[in-house]
């Protein structure tokens, strides 16, 4: 029989674990608000996982809210039937507008990765107060 490795990823290690990278450069940790509730996440969804937030972070950090002393992030998840959505708001940062032209490598990884691998989407919001990215995902196919 084999067995998968299955990560348990809660709340309280959302940070720890998928914001490790980031630590608490430049005061970054205590600006960051994890309201996740505990979330069983195979193998491959958590490497699936992990670029997407990577990728968001680093966005951040280098242009959103997270680049500016006063800016935050709130995460936030909610189950809907057989779908999670995921919710990261960025407020406090450098003023935002709506970007034109072609989306980058990275945002197109970003929805590439939701839509093969988790079965789902993200969409960006662009509001004065900062960027808001929605991320919904099959719950199925978040356990593989």
């Amino acid at each position: 029989m084999q067995y998968r490795y299955r990560a348990l990823l809660r709340g309280w290690a959302f940070r720890p674990i998928l914001l490790a990278p980031y630590g608490d450069k430049e005061g970054v940790g205590g600006r960051v608000h994890i309201s996740v509730p505990e979330l069983r996440v195979g193998e491959t969804a958590a490497t699936t996982l992990a670029l997407v937030v990577h990728e968001l972070a680093t966005n951040s950090i280098k242009y959103g809210a997270l680049s500016a002393a006063d800016g935050t992030l709130d995460v936030s998840c909610a189950a809907h039937n057989g779908d999670l959505t995921l919710v990261w708001t960025e407020r406090g940062g450098p003023p935002v507008a709506t970007p034109r032209g072609p989306t980058g490598f990275g945002s197109k990884l970003v929805a590439q990765s939701m839509a093969g691998q988790l079965g789902g989407s993200v969409a960006y919001d662009w509001p004065a107060a900062g960027m808001v990215a929605t991320l919904r995902m099959n719950k199925a196919r978040l356990a593989l």
